[in-house]
């Protein structure tokens, strides 16, 4: 799913969480930037910069609230930065930093046990 941040922009997060609501059909393929409630980015060699900082960076400016970027540490185990937007600068502010399980309360409650994704 791309994420329309405006005519000539249309990144496509590896994760995207939209609100119910923006939700038209099987066939959509894309949502508006405010449709966004996260934006999560899986770090490749080949997609390391534009992940780390372009996306984020359009992302920021474009209103979308929470960011996630998850990267491996060299061994096989994720890793998750947790970033939420500064509304007065429209930068990300880092949250937090998971390794072996993501609990959070926002965006929304959820818990991931990190240790698992290796047995995928």
């Amino acid at each position: 799913m791309s994420v329309i941040l405006d005519r000539r922009q249309r990144p496509e997060p590896d994760v995207t969480v939209v609100r119910a609501d923006a939700v038209m059909g099987a066939d959509q393929t894309a949502y508006p930037a405010d449709a966004v409630v996260l934006a999560i980015e899986v770090v490749s060699p080949d997609s390391e910069i534009r992940d780390r900082e372009r996306k984020p960076q359009l992302y920021a400016r474009a209103g979308i609230s929470h960011f996630w970027r998850v990267e491996d540490d060299g061994s096989g185990n994720a890793i998750v930065y947790i970033y939420e937007l500064d509304p007065a600068s429209s930068t990300y502010a880092l949250t937090g930093i998971f390794h072996d399980q993501v609990k959070v309360d926002v965006p929304f409650g959820i818990d991931v046990d990190l240790t698992e994704i290796r047995q995928l």
